[in-house]
């Protein structure tokens, strides 16, 4: 079986008409027509039911299309290794984050990575639908706090982060370093919005403790956020983390306890897709700044598909 019939076969495949297939691979429908008929004599098989214009893939197909599916997918790997070397000193490395502290994070590490490879360009994209432009290929890989269920995707925890109590210094609670959960349901907030996936999770730990939380204003802007907390407006609730990034002077920060409102980090990647020199040492030098904050939980081996 030559390669060449393989990629006829997955045209059909792909598009379940012969006369579109010949016109994606550039060849006239009769050849194609022959080329299949000759690779099922061959093989003593019907690969294709034909019904009219309409054609179905049969239980021998099927398993061809699979095999023939691994055979192209090694074919590629092997050629992106092979060009590898090259390509990490002209490629673009594009990596998705949840905006706030993972686009920050993320920030830093492309300064030590831009070190190692000057001639790579670099684009960080501040997203919420990284489930999807991960399966379509638009990023190569990203940050998220949201892990994915999907079967394409592979998540690579990174760290479990709290949230604190952010107040003025001058708050009735700021002489306090821990608070119940449930003693700040009467505080007036300055939060995000509740389509955000962080007050989700404030929602819920305000809901298990029989109370809604009630902003007197949202923001999406972290900064603005703390300006007016520190103006005495009133209180707010945020990742360790992004208060680490954020260094908030004359406020005061809390622990929140009973219950501790927690989310999990991850790199997220498609599971077939090639991972890269630059991509490999861009998650080595996340890892790295990870630890050095003292966040990491995680496996620290991971693997990839080129691995």
């Amino acid at each position: 079986m030559e390669l060449r019939e393989i990629e006829y076969f997955l045209a059909i495949c792909d598009e379940l008409h012969f006369t579109r297939a010949a016109e994606k691979l550039g060849i006239s429908q009769p050849a194609l027509s022959r080329q299949m008929r000759a690779l099922e004599d061959k093989l003593g098989v019907r690969l294709f039911d034909r019904l009219g214009k309409k054609i179905a893939i049969t239980e021998a197909g099927k398993i061809l299309k699979e095999e023939s599916d691994k055979i192209f997918s090694n074919i590629k790997f092997i050629y992106e290794q092979i060009g590898e070397l090259q390509k990490v000193k002209r490629g673009k490395l594009i990596v998705g984050a949840m905006s706030g502290e993972l686009s920050k994070l993320a920030s830093e590490v492309f300064l030590e990575l831009h070190r190692m490879h000057p001639y790579l360009q670099m684009k960080i994209i501040k997203l919420d639908n990284i489930e999807e432009r991960i399966i379509q290929n638009e990023i190569d890989i990203a940050l998220t706090h949201q892990p994915y269920e999907k079967k394409q995707l592979t998540n690579i925890p990174l760290y479990n982060e709290e949230f604190s109590l952010v107040v003025p210094i001058d708050h009735h609670l700021a002489k306090r370093d821990i608070v119940e959960f449930e003693k700040i349901k009467d505080i007036p907030f300055v939060i995000s919005p509740n389509n955000h996936y962080c007050r989700k999770l404030i929602d819920d730990a305000a809901t298990s403790k029989g109370f809604v939380i009630q902003p007197i204003i949202e923001l999406t802007d972290v900064q603005s956020i703390l300006k007016i907390v520190k103006a005495g407006v009133g209180a707010t609730i945020l990742p360790n983390s992004l208060l680490a990034f954020e260094n908030p002077q004359s406020l005061k920060v809390i622990k929140l306890v009973n219950p501790v409102i927690c989310k999990e980090i991850a790199i997220v990647h498609h599971k077939k897709k090639y991972i890269g020199t630059a991509a490999r040492n861009f998650m080595d030098m996340l890892l790295s700044h990870v630890n050095k904050k003292n966040l990491y939980v995680g496996n620290t081996e991971y693997s990839f598909i080129n691995s």
